[in-house]
């Protein structure tokens, strides 16, 4: 479970709570609300070959994700808090690992194979093209 997991189900825990409990639960029930807009808009965004990243926090001017992983999102750790998490609670959450590299296919060239070029000999220069200090 990650912390968007962890604040969602705490969102559900309060609101069922509050309903049971409460006379008139539409603050807590307007405040839930609030909770799950914040969790819709800080969503994981995983692009095709790069880190899982929060799709809320939107990337810096090098196009490089503000926030890393959902657990590093600023916005979610508010509302942690806000929910009563704890380090240890915090420590406990999986962190996103980054997607295994796919295996290239053999058959397709790459870019290092496209712009290899075969080392230069120069055993077949002829002799009119060789200077005073040739060697071969």
């Amino acid at each position: 479970m990650d912390l968007h997991a962890w604040i969602t189900q705490q969102v559900d825990a309060t609101e069922t709570e509050g309903r049971a409990v409460l006379v008139d639960p539409t603050p807590l029930l307007r405040r839930c609300e609030a909770d799950r807009r914040i969790l819709a808009r800080h969503r994981i965004d995983t692009p095709v070959g790069a880190f899982p990243s929060c799709a809320g926090c939107g990337n810096d001017d090098w196009d490089l994700p503000n926030a890393e992983t959902l657990n590093d999102c600023p916005e979610l750790l508010d509302l942690a808090h806000a929910h009563g998490i704890t380090d240890e609670i915090l420590a406990s959450l999986d962190r996103p690992a980054p997607p295994e590299p796919q295996q290239r296919d053999r058959r397709r060239l790459g870019l290092g194979d496209i712009l290899a070029t075969p080392p230069i000999t120069t055993s077949q220069v002829p002799a009119a093209l060789r200077g005073p200090r040739w060697k071969p």
